[in-house]
């Protein structure tokens, strides 16, 4: 008992504590109410007490008991309790403890109250590990403020707006902030198949990660229904509109929804340098953004729940060639520098080495590169072709990097090493604005 109140007593000490990292000079007197909210949510979320809120830890805990109090103050209806649904997950032979936090605003109208759009964010990060620097080892924190403490401080003032705007929702939206998101998306699959009543009443999910940087993008996995609904607020004056992507940033809780073919959309800043790394921190975020994307993502989660129930339309399937298995359906996803992430290859090694053409450069040619290739059962990289092309000189680029891959560890199915059939998508961006060459944040020289 005496730990459970010194905790909470943490939580509010700390609050209070990191709301002042932002405080510097005179430039808090210029903010709205919003600026000071979002800033005080992701200085709590990405503090040191918190430790990057690893699955399962005590940090993850606190965040979970943040977010219940706020969507509580927020006049939310609590589905689960204030720190949230508590569940296992198997992890490396262990079982940790993570918690799901869920409220409801019930829609107005009797007829469609019972169906649900589930507004979701992750909570959980990296935590925290250590390294030798000269002999001396020094700990890092993955504060992870972009990833996703911006997701759930958008949450948050999002459950604020909807209390003001109960008049316009026909639906009922749940707000919900998923655990354990890094072990496989086992929050959302807990939500889904253990926790929710009523799966079958949820029309559509939004899901917001990673809203912290200066631009909005919105992935629908291509579903007409959802796309239509981002088109239509073109139409409206809101302070940003979300740019439509076909290209998925990053992995997220969407794809459980998917799976059970509920509709989704997914609004993000996009990939960025920092992702996954000890320098995702407070200072990287673009407040002001953050709030004109909030507007924006309030307007759409009206709309769906107020207009007609969106379709679901799956992705058109890749045919697989025979003796290769999807990435999806591998038992054990292929792992590259201890990572089944795909973005840890892009990350560690496709924007490292990667060169923008002089060509390219000069004639302003930018873009996504899909690339297709295979990781064969020794872990080699293989077969790499251009499934989306640009220009000629992107392309070459993309491909010669790809080919260079050391090797991965390989994919297994039903206990078998297998061939495994990859996508990625290869960003060539060069920012104009700014005087400099670009790709997806990397600074290339």
């Amino acid at each position: 008992m005496i730990r459970k109140v010194l905790l909470s007593t943490l939580v509010i000490l700390s609050v209070q504590q990191v709301s002042a990292q932002y405080r510097t000079g005179y430039e808090e007197l210029y903010d709205s109410d919003t600026v000071r909210s979002l800033k005080e949510h992701v200085s709590f979320l990405s503090s040191a007490l918190l430790e990057g809120r690893k699955a399962g830890s005590e940090g993850e805990m606190l965040a979970a008991e943040y977010l219940g109090k706020a969507l509580e103050e927020s006049g939310a209806e609590l589905i689960t309790p204030l720190k949230g649904e508590v569940f296992g997950v198997k992890s490396d032979g262990d079982t940790l403890t993570s918690r799901n936090v869920a409220a409801v605003f019930q829609g107005w109208d009797p007829a469609l109250s019972d169906e649900y759009i589930v507004v979701g964010a992750r909570m959980d990060n990296l935590g925290t590990d250590s390294l030798t620097v000269n002999g001396e080892k020094t700990g890092r924190i993955y504060s992870g403020a972009n990833g996703n403490a911006s997701g759930v401080a958008m949450l948050i003032e999002l459950a604020r707006k909807l209390s003001t705007a109960r008049l316009q929702m026909r639906r009922s939206v749940v707000l919900v902030g998923f655990g354990a998101s890094r072990e496989g998306f086992a929050g959302s699959w807990y939500f889904l198949n253990r926790s929710f009543p009523s799966p079958e009443k949820i029309d559509a999910m939004v899901e917001l990660e990673g809203l912290g940087l200066d631009r909005l993008s919105v992935y629908t996995s291509s579903n007409e229904d959802m796309s239509a609904i981002a088109r239509s607020l073109k139409s409206e004056l809101l302070p940003i509109q979300a740019e439509l992507t076909t290209i998925e940033s990053y992995p997220g809780d969407h794809i459980v929804f998917y799976d059970k073919e509920i509709p989704s959309a997914v609004f993000t800043s996009g990939r960025y340098a920092e992702h996954d790394s000890e320098r995702d921190k407070f200072s990287i975020l673009d407040f002001d953004t953050m709030e004109r994307s909030l507007e924006y993502v309030f307007s759409y989660v009206l709309k769906l729940s107020s207009g007609e129930k969106p379709s679901f339309h799956p992705l058109p399937k890749k045919e697989i060639p025979a003796g290769m298995v999807s990435w999806n359906d591998c038992d054990q996803k292929p792992v590259f520098l201890n990572s089944p992430d795909p973005s840890a290859f892009l990350e560690k090694w496709v924007y490292p080495y990667l060169k923008y053409p002089k060509y390219a450069l000069d004639n302003g040619i930018q873009g996504r590169v899909i690339v297709d290739f295979v990781i064969d059962e020794k872990g080699n990289v293989v077969d790499v072709r251009i499934g989306r092309s640009v220009h000629t000189a992107l392309d070459e680029e993309a491909l010669r990097v790809v080919s260079a891959s050391p090797k991965w560890r390989p994919g297994r199915h039903r206990g078998k090493k297998v061939k495994v059939l990859l996508s990625i998508p290869v960003e060539f961006r060069l920012d104009k604005g700014k005087g400099s060459l670009g790709i997806n944040g990397y600074k290339i020289k």
